[in-house]
């Protein structure tokens, strides 16, 4: 008996303290079900900021789910329903913002410091070759008798 005891005990505290999101929602047919799970997946949670909403236990995700499925009953397409969040929260809320003046630089700015980056490497190189070339062959006629004076010490030492 008291084994059974503290097994629901220890079953009712664990049940209260581990809160998950899941919601239970009603949807029409399996396509909206389908369209209701990609777009909690590619929207992000305002909060978590590393998080999408689906998977999301802060209560702004729960909001935010509680949202998009009145809006799918609503009969309103994703893309009205991601035009409604951007609106809301900003590109931040997208995964994948669109391409827009505001976003060229967070698509393409990666590419482009990327490029900029071999393309300083590869100056800086190349000058440093031609340094080392151009540096040999430029003597001035004073090096030079130095340098043929040391060489002759050299041989005659040996």
């Amino acid at each position: 008996m008291k084994r059974w005891f503290a097994a629901l005990t220890l079953s009712l505290c664990v049940g209260g303290v581990a809160k998950a999101a899941i919601d239970t929602y009603q949807f029409r047919d399996q396509a909206e079900r389908e369209r209701y799970q990609q777009l909690t997946k590619e929207l992000r949670c305002p909060k978590c900021q590393n998080q999408d909403i689906a998977d999301s236990n802060a209560p702004i995700a729960a909001d935010l789910r509680r949202e998009i499925f009145r809006m799918l009953g609503e009969g309103k397409s994703n893309q009205q329903i991601v035009d409604f969040m951007v609106d809301r929260y900003g590109d931040f809320v997208r995964y994948k913002p669109a391409l827009s003046g505001r976003t060229w630089l967070l698509w393409f700015g990666p590419g482009i410091l990327l490029v900029g980056g071999f393309a300083v490497l590869a100056v800086i190189v190349r000058r440093r070759r031609l340094a080392a070339v151009q540096g040999t062959d430029e003597l001035s006629a004073e090096e030079r008798a130095r340098l043929a004076n040391l060489l002759e010490k050299e041989r005659t030492h040996d």
